[in-house]
């Protein structure tokens, strides 16, 4: 503007710097709002800063935060491969994005994305430690998969047993586990202590069809017609 007056380019300038000191505003209510662990309005703020600095990592990876507090990973995943994608050399989103995919069960993604942390950083230790971790689970699950394709139904069950083993802390592996084992037992004719599995995981879980279908079948062993 000092450079070259004209009304037109004044307005311009006027409006984007009150724009531009709405958004900082704004800024200011969300880490705010952040810190007193009021996540919905950080979110609701976010949302309205995100809308024009659609490029900022660092806001994006704010809102992935809160989002996480809020029980929502799903949304949390989204923000967070934009940040991986917006920041160079983002380890941080990936080992964040690997640890959500493990947390809700899915063991193989969580895989694939810390293997991408470590592409970038191969002495991360935070990625490398979790990277050994869900490798050694998800080898396990493999195993005990190629062991009931191949009707070698006792040695599936040892390998699930294991897998709970390798990680007792989150519960939706336990679940599924247990899940497959309640399968392994009715294919195995082992009628009572399938049963007996599948129930857990019903307690669980009440509308798991496919423990459903193995207790089914598990009472049928037993000539319980009615259950």
């Amino acid at each position: 503007l000092k450079s070259n007056p004209s009304n037109n380019e004044e307005k311009e300038a006027q409006t984007q710097l009150t724009k531009s000191d709405e958004l900082q505003r704004l800024h200011s209510q969300a880490l705010s709002a952040y810190q007193q662990e009021d996540y919905q309005a950080a979110i609701s703020l976010l949302d309205e800063i995100l809308a024009v600095c659609v490029w900022d990592a660092e806001l994006r990876e704010l809102r992935a935060e809160c989002y996480i507090n809020e029980g929502e990973p799903s949304k949390a995943i989204s923000d967070l491969k934009a940040a991986a994608k917006l920041k160079n050399d983002n380890t941080e989103a990936f080992y964040k994005i690997s640890r959500i995919y493990y947390q809700l069960g899915d063991h193989e993604l969580s895989l694939s994305e810390v293997r991408e942390c470590l592409k970038l950083d191969q002495d991360h230790k935070q990625c490398f430690s979790l990277y050994k971790h869900v490798k050694k689970l998800n080898k396990q699950i493999e195993s005990a998969e190629e062991f009931i394709r191949e009707g070698r139904y006792e040695d599936a069950i040892n390998k699930y047993d294991s897998a709970m083993k390798t990680e007792p802390d989150v519960p939706i592996y336990t679940t599924r586990a247990k899940e497959r084992i309640c399968h392994c037992l009715s294919k195995n004719q082992q009628a009572t202590e399938a049963i007996k599995v599948c129930t857990e995981v019903l307690q669980l879980e009440p509308t798991n069809v496919n423990a459903l279908k193995d207790r089914a079948e598990a009472y049928l062993l037993e000539d319980l017609y009615e259950e």
